[in-house]
């Protein structure tokens, strides 16, 4: 049996909370329509931090990088929090991934023989897992994900035909700095503009609609929104900066 999560400190609370309201307005400002869903990228961050969030603003969507992480923390908190996967996918984690109950999504799918790991490793008795397919739209190759164009639509068209346990939700993007900080300047975002067309193609050859866009981080996710975002992952702003991974306590 897990130990219980220790609660953050009142202080601590209290810090958590107004960061995340400040995020919420500032994402409230810019939505034209329906605000974005908010993921709170917790990585690296103490389980007593997102507790604090879960109990103080009643938030739900945390997202996590390294899997057994998330493995460990899913296990010590609440069973409705609703967890993101937003690290690099590697094949022999699927199942591990898999696994969780209330994983709602996996946002970095970036090849089909990934998409269908996960589709075996899922419990036929629980919902059908959400996943986003990674889109390298920069094409630079530090990054992950699959090309824009017909890699993506393949991937796509695998999911749909092939994955029953599976949802496409839709598409995600990490993107560059140096197209960041333009945007910043009042250009729109190249790597933005790509996943929409992306989005668009795929529902056009597939002949969907309604898929989603996860695009947008601390620096950028105002000008995400205004292009068409309808899922953001927030960390710094939020938690404040992270340690080194040795030297983090998850606990």
């Amino acid at each position: 049996m897990a130990s219980p999560v220790a609660l953050s400190d009142p202080v601590r609370a209290e810090t958590l909370t107004l960061a995340l309201s400040s995020v919420t307005s500032r994402i409230a400002a810019v939505a034209q329509s329906n605000p974005p869903r908010l993921v709170a990228v917790s990585k690296l961050k103490p389980a007593s931090d997102i507790r604090a969030l879960y109990v103080s603003a009643g938030h739900r969507h945390f997202g996590e990088n390294y899997v057994q992480e998330l493995v460990d923390k899913a296990a010590q908190l609440p069973g409705d929090i609703q967890w993101h996967f937003i690290g690099s996918l590697q094949s022999n984690k699927c199942a591990t991934l898999a696994s969780i109950p209330n994983l709602f999504a996996v946002e970095t799918v970036d090849a089909a023989k990934k998409a269908r790991k996960l589709n075996d490793a899922r419990s036929e008795q629980w919902e059908k897992l959400n996943v986003f397919i990674q889109v390298n739209t920069s094409g630079e190759e530090s990054k992950s994900g699959v090309a824009p164009g017909k890699e993506t639509v393949d991937v796509a068209r695998y999911i749909v035909n092939d994955c029953p346990r599976l949802k496409l939700l839709g598409f995600m993007t990490i993107g560059s700095i140096a197209r960041s900080h333009a945007a910043a300047e009042g250009e729109q975002n190249e790597d933005f503009t790509a996943l929409l067309e992306t989005k668009q193609l795929v529902e056009s050859e597939l002949g969907v609609d309604g898929l989603e866009l996860s695009m947008g981080m601390s620096q950028d996710f105002e000008d995400a929104i205004k292009q068409g975002s309808t899922n953001v992952r927030v960390g710094s702003v939020i938690f404040g900066a992270r340690p080194p991974r040795k030297s983090a306590q998850i606990y």
